[in-house]
């Protein structure tokens, strides 16, 4: 199912729009058809994020970029969360997954939905925010995922889903993320007005 074997080396553009230009849409693309080569099936050949998760996506790349001060390292973050993402999408898509496996999507659902949340609500509500609640979440998230995967997806998948989730849920990232005088400020404004409109239609 995984196909870490015949990727792209880390060392090649992700995208040939320009230095300074990403596009989570155009790495999801890039991702999917080297997965989708590997499986040989055309039944997911249209499956792309979709555009409010690419907008999401796209802000989180920009943040990660100022916060760690890489363009590099941004991206691969990114490819890494697209990468885990379009995997996990296509084992639920083709009901690879267990009935143990699919209690465990369900407890994903509501912990992301609950994370989802309380992200938007340390963004409306001022002096609310908590990056330890919103780590801890976060980390709980991380912990769900690997379970689901255990059976399904390489060490290497798993390194990356803590590439991942080890970023997003550092407590220095979520400090510059929702400080009230930073940068990040309008990036986290779109940020959760695309988590409100998932969760509003229900994706989240």
């Amino acid at each position: 199912m995984d196909s870490d074997s015949g990727e792209q080396s880390e060392g090649e553009p992700v995208t040939a729009a320009g230095p300074d230009v990403f596009s989570s849409k155009s790495l999801a693309l890039q991702a999917q058809k080297k997965i989708l080569s590997k499986i040989a099936s055309k039944t997911v050949a249209n499956m792309l994020i979709d555009d409010t998760s690419s907008e999401i996506f796209d802000e989180l790349y920009k943040v990660t970029r100022e916060h760690t001060h890489s363009k590099k390292e941004a991206h691969k973050i990114m490819k890494d969360l697209i990468k885990v993402a379009i995997k996990i999408g296509i084992l639920y898509r083709h009901n690879q997954f267990s009935q143990e496996e699919v209690v465990i999507v369900e407890k994903l659902r509501k912990k992301l939905n609950q994370t989802a949340m309380t992200i938007v609500s340390f963004y409306e509500v001022e002096y609310t925010f908590d990056r330890n609640v919103l780590s801890k979440l976060l980390h709980e998230c991380k912990d769900l995922v690997h379970e689901l995967v255990q059976r399904h997806l390489t060490p290497r998948t798993h390194g990356r889903i803590n590439h991942v989730f080890n970023h997003f849920a550092d407590v220095e990232f979520l400090s510059t993320l929702y400080s009230l005088d930073g940068d990040c400020r309008p990036n986290l404004k779109r940020i959760c007005e695309g988590i409100n409109k998932l969760l509003d239609e229900k994706v989240l």
